[in-house]
């Protein structure tokens, strides 16, 4: 049997990244490395407000206020995880990446020497949220490793 020694995680706290998290328990022994891979996507770099402020000093105050929201979010569930791994008896560790969720995905891959990737699947229509997709097609072209994407229940 398959027994990954370091595993990807990809988890961002959406309902569909604890499908995967779950999945990693699942798959995971005592001693197996989590690696913890939290993108901040790309699409937040635009993020400055320009329909609605009117001059620079506003909008760079603005951009630092979403810089800090996403530093304490990313911290949230850095601190979340790393207990439950903990309790799981597995070796945690956090990365954070700016950037495609997909090209990040495949990097952090390389980077750690992961031997299985997992993901959540897709959200469901009419679910709230910003949709920032992981590029599936990216990935199976580009990953290198084995990876799974997490179902929801039926």
């Amino acid at each position: 049997m398959f027994s990954p020694k370091t595993l990807l995680l990809g988890y961002h706290g959406t309902e569909g990244a604890g499908l995967a998290e779950q999945l990693a328990y699942r798959v995971a022994e005592p001693g197996t490395r989590l690696v913890h891979l939290l993108v901040v996507p790309d699409f937040w770099a635009g993020m400055q407000g320009d329909d609605w402020l009117n001059n620079a000093s506003t909008r760079d105050d603005f951009g630092r206020h979403v810089e800090r929201m996403l530093e304490v979010e990313a911290a949230d569930h850095v601190r979340a995880l790393a207990s439950r791994c903990q309790e799981q008896g597995l070796a945690y560790q956090p990365l954070v990446r700016f950037g495609d969720p997909a090209e990040c995905l495949i990097h952090v891959a390389r980077e750690t020497g992961a031997d299985l990737a997992l993901i959540g699947p897709p959200r469901p229509k009419g679910a709230s949220g910003y949709r920032s997709r992981m590029d599936l097609d990216t990935l199976a072209r580009g990953l290198g490793i084995p990876f799974l994407v997490a179902c929801r229940p039926r």
